[in-house]
């Protein structure tokens, strides 16, 4: 029969124990490992392309520029920097995912641990007319399984900027 000073060692012991993992839990909560792609604004603006906490890699918005940092198939821009229109979305929006394969490769990972992703563009129509297919392109798949949100912004960081993803991927 259990005996009341043997009751309490047992629960103090699994309090111990909760107490341990989840200092264990807090410890893997606050390691942030960070990868970069070399850019000059990362340093200008202080930031991480992607960080990973836990199971869980945050991926900042990726646009479509080239290793040399020069924006691919910028949109015309006027005197005042507004876009005059945005035929090359699809260009944009396919090197945005080439980078972000880029950056997830940094972690060994693909796009298929991708689960969710935020589009911003600048043109709603006619990022509709592409990301069906850029998407399906990029993830290899007719029905990539990835949650998906697209938002139209009236302009990004650069002026000839059409679009911006940002990813959650899961190792």
């Amino acid at each position: 029969s259990l005996r009341l000073k043997d009751y309490f060692f047992i629960k103090i012991y699994d309090w111990s124990n909760i107490i341990k993992q989840n200092d264990r839990m807090k410890d893997t909560l606050t390691q942030k490992e960070t990868q970069g792609l070399g850019m000059p604004w990362e340093e200008m603006y202080g930031y991480a392309q992607a960080v990973r906490v836990g199971n869980a890699i945050y991926i900042s918005g990726q646009f479509a520029h080239d290793d040399k940092g020069e924006l691919v198939g910028p949109a015309p821009v006027n005197e005042s920097g507004e876009i005059m229109n945005h035929k090359n979305m699809r260009a944009q929006m396919k090197q945005t995912y080439e980078n972000a394969k880029k950056v997830l490769d940094k972690f060994g990972l693909t796009l298929e641990n991708v689960v969710e992703e935020v589009i911003y563009v600048t043109d709603m129509d006619e990022a509709f007319e592409v990301a069906g297919e850029v998407r399906k392109d990029a993830y290899g798949s007719k029905w990539p399984k990835v949650a998906s949100t697209l938002l139209v912004t009236p302009r990004l960081a650069f002026p000839p900027q059409l679009v911006e993803i940002k990813f959650t991927a899961i190792v």
